[in-house]
């Protein structure tokens, strides 16, 4: 390799669309650590420093793409509490396909969804970042299932799915094992009746 292909390609490494492709990278690597360690520790048991050890990334880069811990743990927040899968269900069948994902589950796993919620569970039983966790539901649940829903009494019904839907996370958690006929029938067709009652206005 001549010097001025060395050259050549050190112009390209520093191109702005490298530069970015590789901040995102790390920016998502971050956001993958900081939602581990958050579900595990909590935020005041979470060091930014073992973070940034997991991510493979300098401390410092955690203030430059969250703003420090609090932006961190928001961030981590708002990946967790998502609505927008709910809204591809059709309005009819809404209750049915619901009932049926929640009277299928079974014993849980250590999924992602799994780790969101349990940051979700850390986040509300701490003073320093339940503010937060009513800000993001409010935000990025609540909001859009009550817009969605509309009609008579939108926000009531909205308040209500949401108790029924973080109710039925909980009663997954500790399901020791999967439901089975005829209950798992029975749970199903209760359960279909009761969301879809607050879907339809």
């Amino acid at each position: 390799m001549t010097y001025a292909s060395d050259i050549e390609s050190l112009q390209v490494l520093e191109r702005p669309e490298t530069r970015r492709r590789n901040a995102e990278a790390t920016r998502a690597a971050i956001l993958k650590a900081g939602k581990a360690h958050f579900a595990r520790s909590g935020y005041e048991g979470a060091f930014l420093r073992d973070i940034a050890a997991d991510a493979g990334a300098d401390a410092a880069l955690i203030n430059r793409y969250f703003g420090g811990k609090e932006g961190l743990f928001n961030a981590c927040l708002r990946e967790a509490v998502r609505s927008e899968k709910l809204f591809e269900i059709e309005r009819g069948d809404f209750g049915a396909r619901l009932a049926a994902v929640f009277a299928s589950k079974s014993a849980p796993s250590s999924d992602e969804s799994l780790q969101g919620f349990h940051l979700i569970l850390r986040a509300a039983t701490s003073v320093a970042t339940s503010h937060m966790l009513n800000e993001v539901v409010q935000e990025r649940f609540m909001g859009p299932i009550r817009q969605w829903l509309g009609g008579e009494d939108a926000g009531v019904r909205a308040r209500l799915f949401t108790a029924l839907f973080v109710g039925l996370l909980v009663e997954g958690l500790i399901r020791d094992e999967p439901l089975s006929d005829p209950e798992r029938t029975a749970f199903a067709r209760r359960l279909a009746s009761i969301v879809q009652s607050l879907v339809d206005q």
